[in-house]
C-alpha cells in the first residue's frame, strides 16, 4: 500500500479514508490506535499520528480521551461528497472538454459510458 511517491501520513489517511468509505469503520466506531497502525504498517507511530490528527482536523474522526479514535458521525457522506466533487473536477470536466473538442455530443457520448458500463459488467 505505501509507496514513495506521497507523504506516508497522507498515504495513510488516504487508507482510512477509503476504509471509512467501504464501511470497514462505520460512525462511531473505533479506528486503530497510532501505535497498531505504526506495527501494522512498519511505521514511526508519530508518523501515524501525524495521519490521524490529520483526520481529526478534517472532521473525519475525533477523540475520545482515555479511550481511543472514533469514526465522526457523518463522515461516510462527507468522504463521498468531497469524491463526487473531486471526480467531477478532476476527470467529468476534462473528459467534457475533450469530448466537445472531438465533436462527440452528449448522447454519443452517454452511449459510449453505457457501452463501457456493460463492457465492464461482463468481466
Amino acid at each position: 500500500m505505501l509507496s514513495n511517491d506521497i507523504p506516508i501520513f497522507q498515504q495513510l489517511a488516504a487508507q482510512i479514508k477509503d476504509d471509512i468509505v467501504a464501511g470497514t469503520y462505520a460512525d462511531e466506531t473505533a479506528v486503530p490506535s497510532t501505535n497498531e497502525y505504526a506495527v501494522f504498517y512498519r511505521i514511526n507511530p508519530a508518523t501515524a499520528g501525524k495521519a490521524v490528527n490529520l483526520l481529526v482536523e478534517q472532521g473525519i474522526l475525533y477523540k475520545k480521551r482515555g479511550v481511543g479514535m472514533f469514526v465522526s458521525p457523518g463522515a461516510a457522506e462527507l468522504l463521498l461528497a468531497q469524491r463526487r466533487d473531486r471526480f467531477t473536477t478532476e476527470f467529468l470536466t476534462p473528459m467534457l472538454r475533450e469530448a466537445q473538442t472531438l465533436g462527440i455530443g452528449p448522447s454519443d457520448l452517454a452511449a459510449m459510458i453505457d457501452r463501457e458500463a456493460v463492457s465492464d459488467e461482463r468481466h
